[in-house]
């Protein structure tokens, strides 16, 4: 059975062009936000460098998923249901639309599809803000569903759940953190892909008060040479976790130094190579050396960095720092020392919630107008072009098969080269 799954990912692989990467989760193939693709396109507009858009029932904060010639989407439709399409990446056309769940509604900024979906090249998992996660194959037939709300109790973010689930090997890690709205503890949970089946659950205690508990972070993992650990981000702290148990290894405070009631966090880690980058309600973002354990507060911060981001997630190539704060201003720096190499950068004005994207040399960064900035990486601060799709935008662009495609309250584009 194992070899034939093998066999059949590996097909699909074969079947995208040369160079051509998928973008299995919300940070990309490599979970940092970074593409290796080339040939990007670098202006565009609603007419311009378009190869189709398709019209969107809604706005969301969830990013297009990409597999093949397959492109998944967390749908909230006008009479508040949920739904996960699959839309033809070549045609723009919808494939197929399976029903997650109703009860969607609306909170501040977001609804409730704003986990964005994953993918292994064989199934796809979707979670939503009401609780309900789901498994669809690439036929768009159900696997299995589970009800976290209904297993665990209330969600009691603030702002409603958004966070991502994050995909290893065989299983799922679901992050639950929050304290606003409940007195339940937050958890991360471990799901069994195949079954859906919790495979363990563990509570995770902090020290935040208030609204500071709740996390709208999606949890990351750490690679090292023999093993690996998940990251999470929320409470006041990074936590680093044995996938096998989810037993806490590690701990890093220090992100609320004056115990601010509100420092509820929205970006997530940046993980690159050995370093941790650790991003709170704007300061400090903490940059701490991996391969502690318990308390490495101290023992392995690398340096601190006073104007981060809120929502935007920073992204990194290991030797430069690039981060956007919600008003549109940007800094590089150092990704080891942190020193600023250029800062205070403006960008176009506006509110910024889309997470910056790294490839071809270029740094994509869009604001919740729709306006794409794009600057030159590197050293210099330079802006390329800026592209406007006139259009309210939470959702991070997504790339595949040098195509940029962007999600908007009305339409998903596909920008490139037809």
């Amino acid at each position: 059975m194992r070899s034939r799954q093998t066999l059949a990912v590996w097909m699909c692989a074969l079947s995208l062009p040369m160079g051509a990467e998928n973008w299995p989760q919300w940070r990309g193939p490599n979970l940092n936000g970074i593409s290796g693709e080339k040939g990007l396109p670098l202006r565009w507009s609603t007419t311009e460098n378009v190869v189709w858009k398709l019209a969107m029932p809604s706005k969301t904060g969830a990013t297009p998923i990409i597999w093949g010639n397959n492109i998944f989407l967390n749908v909230a439709d006008r009479d508040n249901n949920l739904y996960l399409w699959c839309v033809d990446k070549t045609k723009g056309t919808v494939a197929w639309k399976k029903l997650i769940t109703g009860g969607n509604y609306q909170i501040n900024k977001q609804n409730m599809s704003s986990p964005s979906p994953v993918t292994d090249g064989r199934n796809v998992f979707v979670m939503t803000g009401v609780g309900v996660l789901k498994s669809f194959d690439f036929t768009g037939a159900e696997q299995w569903a589970r009800d976290i709300q209904k297993d665990y109790g209330k969600f009691g973010l603030n702002w409603g759940y958004a966070n991502s689930p994050l995909l290893y090997e065989d299983s799922l890690y679901v992050q639950v953190t929050h304290g606003m709205k409940t007195r339940d503890p937050s958890y991360i949970l471990r799901i069994d892909k195949k079954t859906g089946k919790t495979l363990w659950r563990v509570e995770r205690p902090v020290q935040a008060i208030r609204e500071s508990p709740d996390s709208y972070s999606t949890p990351q993992l750490l690679q090292y040479p023999d093993r690996v650990e998940i990251v999470v981000l929320g409470g006041d702290c990074v936590t680093g976790h044995d996938p096998a148990t989810g037993q806490e290894i590690w701990r890093g405070n220090g992100l609320n130094p004056t115990n601010n009631p509100h420092f509820r966090t929205i970006a997530s880690v940046v993980i690159f190579g050995d370093i941790i980058y650790a991003p709170t309600r704007e300061r400090p973002l903490i940059a701490f050396r991996a391969g502690g354990k318990g308390d490495i507060t101290e023992s392995h911060k690398l340096w601190s960095f006073n104007n981060g981001p809120d929502v935007p997630t920073p992204v990194t190539d290991g030797k430069y720092f690039y981060t956007v704060n919600d008003r549109g201003i940007a800094w590089c720096l150092d990704a080891r020392t942190g020193k600023e190499i250029w800062g205070a950068k403006r960008i176009k004005p506006a509110i910024y919630s889309s997470s910056p994207v790294l490839a071809d040399g270029r740094i994509y960064i869009t604001s919740e107008e729709g306006l794409t900035t794009v600057l030159k990486a590197g050293d210099q601060f330079e802006v390329l072009a800026e592209n406007d799709l006139a259009d309210y935008t939470l959702s991070s662009p997504a790339i595949s098969d040098g195509r940029i495609f962007l999600r908007t309250e009305k339409f998903l584009y596909a920008i490139g080269k037809r």
